[in-house]
């Protein structure tokens, strides 16, 4: 991804730097060539070339660009678990695909860690979005999941004969596992997504208390990535689901809905982030009614979403790490609402929004893997950094309006929000 050119100065407005720090006010960024030089009060700041461009917070906030760390880019107004794998063709799904990566940096998000995908299109994506042939999230690159047969993923009936070959990989042992995972060294992707348990959305099967893949398998996921240096994580519910992922070596757990101590104890010694992803589970009571799920489901998810905030107050105050994504690209939780999920964890689950902008920024960069270059306004790392017209320590839901977004940047490049310019092809970047 290209890098602005000459010096930006970003200033007259308070500074959230994303590291969990005390705000600045009347803060100053300094950029050179897309890279932070300066992040400071504005009387400290060191003198800059008068031809500088000049970002002028309007007294608002200066943070560093989000991070969705639960993101499914090929997902679109999922309605029922069959339009995952069979409702679009690989091309269609690309179009939607690129869509939902646009919005999302728009909507202040500058960076993504995929949490599994139709097909391979992440890669791609990946690849598109790196070369500056369209516009998005940088983006951390899943690919096919991994589920047992007869598990949460694998729905098709046996005499509809056909696979779940663009969303899944159905394995049974642990040979199937390490076949899967090699598939996926193959499509190039970073982390590889399993679903160690069930979901309320499949109360009579795979409900949020069951297991879906055994330790076995999920061990010989883990050390087939591992040997390739692939990360992998989890859609754990379940409280013996986390402990087998955490036991097997998983890089990140998604979910932890039903965390307890001895849980939460070895959590805390693999220092494993965890993805809680709850608004989806908000929304889904909220608008399951709407959407055609039946009580049955919903009270699953109510108990899901009970479980979920108490588990991620747990991790969070025992000085564990949250990421925030909010598993969205359902009909009743359509991507657009990312910062709600920030919203939800402030007003809902009772964090701070300092503490929520800490996850949503220096943990999910670190999630990804490139913590050392983003995710916090530091010195030497990329100028990716949201303006927002308004104090979001005040009030987080501003984040949910890309109206009051004065500039969204990538290495300094303005990218989204009112300093936009209507082509970007017309800013000068270098590689």
């Amino acid at each position: 991804m290209k890098t602005a050119t000459g010096t930006m100065l970003i200033h007259n407005g308070q500074i959230l730097d994303g590291t969990g720090s005390d705000r600045i006010m009347d803060g100053a960024v300094v950029v050179e060539s897309g890279v932070i030089r300066f992040v400071g009060p504005a009387r400290e700041m060191p003198p800059i070339a008068e031809d500088a461009v000049r970002v002028d917070a309007n007294g608002g906030t200066i943070m560093p660009g989000l991070v969705e760390a639960h993101f499914h880019a090929t997902y679109f107004n999922i309605r029922t678990l069959e339009d995952l794998d069979i409702k679009y063709p690989v091309e269609y799904v690309s179009l939607l695909a690129s869509v939902n990566c646009r919005l999302a940096l728009e909507c202040g998000y500058t960076a993504a860690r995929s949490g599994g995908c139709l097909f391979n299109v992440d890669f791609w994506l990946k690849k598109a979005i790196n070369e500056d042939l369209i516009p998005g999230p940088r983006l951390a690159a899943s690919g096919r999941e991994i589920c047992s047969s007869g598990g949460l993923m694998d729905w098709n009936p046996e005499f509809r004969k056909i696979g779940m070959e663009g969303l899944v990989f159905i394995i049974n042992g642990q040979d199937d596992a390490r076949k899967a995972v090699r598939a996926l060294v193959k499509d190039r992707i970073e982390w590889v997504k399993t679903y160690p348990t069930g979901d309320a959305a499949s109360p009579d099967i795979n409900d949020h208390h069951t297991l879906c893949m055994t330790f076995d398998e999920m061990n010989a996921v883990v050390a087939t990535a591992h040997n390739h240096g692939l990360k992998v994580t989890g859609h754990c519910r379940a409280t013996e689901g986390i402990k087998n992922a955490l036991r097997a070596g998983y890089d990140c757990i998604e979910h932890g809905t039903f965390i307890d101590d001895e849980t939460l104890e070895l959590l805390l010694e693999r220092d494993v982030p965890c993805v809680p992803a709850l608004y989806f589970e908000k929304a889904s009571v909220e608008l399951g009614k709407d959407f055609g799920l039946s009580q049955r489901v919903i009270d699953g998810h109510q108990e899901t979403l009970d479980g979920g905030i108490e588990s991620a107050r747990r991790i969070l105050r025992a000085g564990g790490r949250l990421g925030m994504g909010g598993d969205y690209g359902f009909g009743w939780n359509p991507h657009g609402d990312y910062a709600r999920e920030l919203t939800f964890f402030v007003k809902d689950a009772g964090l701070t929004p300092l503490e929520v902008i800490t996850c949503a920024t220096k943990t999910g960069a670190e999630i990804m893997g490139c913590g050392d270059e983003i995710g916090t306004l530091e010195t030497g790392k990329l100028a990716d950094v949201l303006v927002v017209d308004g104090d979001v320590i005040e009030d987080i839901a501003i984040l949910e309006d890309r109206s009051r977004f004065i500039a969204v940047m990538q290495g300094g490049v303005i990218k989204a929000g009112r300093m936009a310019p209507k082509e970007l092809t017309n800013v000068t970047v270098n590689g």
